[in-house]
């Protein structure tokens, strides 16, 4: 992979035109809800086809279609030594997991939180439930501060979207909430009791309390669990902040000027990257404030609109290797001059 993934394109921009940097990075994102629509369509099906689940009736595992078995069974009946037991706890059990997860955290040493920012099936939620709120609220997050005169002028809340907003939450709560119990109990036995009535009472109740969690989750907290609460995502920011050449959003300060003319249609009053981050961080502060970036690159996709026509190149651009090492020492350097003063 390049050291840098370049902005700049000499060519000339047509009157009325997208910029070609824009137009690479629409097709981005188109790219990644593509694989985030992909992965949230396994998610819900992987129990139903036994690629992924724990049966709780048999205590047995199921992966990619077969009963994993590690060999102990064999050993308690009588049908294998004690080696071969251990051999099949070390080769079936701890080395596929430790592949797995040394795989998975050396990808997100590189490039960070790429598994949440185009895969997740949670932050697949989060987007959507943010873009049903802006229309009902004019804000991304309950916790944000209230949009500006000029962002109620160009896109006026709907307060007919809270409806939509709240029936959301709450049914995707509840095929979460379904979803989760098919991982650990039949699927087909867990879908007939919910069509049937004929739920157990810890199903019932299993189903009960996790969709009232996770639409209190949806509601008021989504981002804060993504950010403080996910154990996949922070072990993913904390491998990616011990790597200083890994992919970061790198900021060009000697043209920060140019983002005083900042503005797109869902930011007409500036600071367009920060409206469309879905984590709510400015991804113009030094790599160590943007610590749950998730790599879902609608920062830089918002400032190359707003700077369409505008100048050669957008202010924010990714970096990965050389270049990333680079910013990650000026950072260092000026959090430095900051201290010294």
């Amino acid at each position: 992979m390049p050291s840098s993934v370049a902005l700049a394109d000499p060519q000339p921009v047509l009157a009325g035109a997208p910029h070609p940097h824009a137009r690479r990075l629409q097709r981005l994102q188109r790219w990644r809800r593509a694989t985030q629509l992909g992965f949230f369509a396994l998610f819900l099906a992987a129990p139903a086809l036994d690629l992924l689940r724990f049966d709780l009736h048999t205590a047995q595992l199921w992966l990619l279609g077969a009963p994993w078995h590690l060999g102990i069974d064999a050993f308690l009946a009588g049908q294998a030594s004690a080696t071969d037991a251990a051999l099949g706890i070390v080769l079936r059990g701890m080395l596929p997991a430790l592949l797995l997860v040394g795989g998975f955290l050396a990808v997100a040493s590189r490039f960070g939180r790429v598994y949440c920012g185009w895969l997740c099936p949670h932050f697949s939620l989060v987007e959507g439930l943010n873009r049903l709120m802006h229309r009902a609220s004019g804000r991304h997050s309950l916790w944000d501060a209230p949009p500006s005169a000029a962002a109620r002028a160009a896109t006026p809340p709907q307060r007919r979207w809270w409806p939509v907003f709240g029936l959301a939450a709450l049914g995707l709560a509840a095929l979460w909430a379904v979803t989760l119990l098919t991982y650990l109990l039949p699927p087909a036995e867990v879908w007939r009791g919910l069509l049937q009535g004929s739920l157990t009472p810890n199903q019932a109740r299993f189903i009960a309390i996790a969709t009232t969690v996770f639409t209190l989750e949806f509601t008021l907290a989504r981002h804060l669990f993504c950010r403080f609460g996910c154990a996949v995502g922070l072990f993913q920011s904390l491998v990616w902040m011990a790597n200083p050449r890994a992919l970061v959003m790198a900021f060009d300060r000697q043209r920060a000027a140019a983002c005083r003319g900042c503005s797109t249609t869902d930011s007409p009053a500036g600071d367009a990257c920060e409206t469309a981050c879905p984590m709510r961080l400015r991804p113009r502060q030094v790599k160590r404030l943007m610590f749950s970036c998730t790599q879902c690159g609608r920062c830089a996709t918002a400032c190359a609109e707003s700077h369409d026509q505008r100048t050669p190149q957008p202010n924010l651009q990714w970096t990965v290797g050389a270049d990333a090492l680079r910013e990650t020492l000026r950072q260092r350097a000026q959090a430095l001059r900051e201290e010294l003063r």
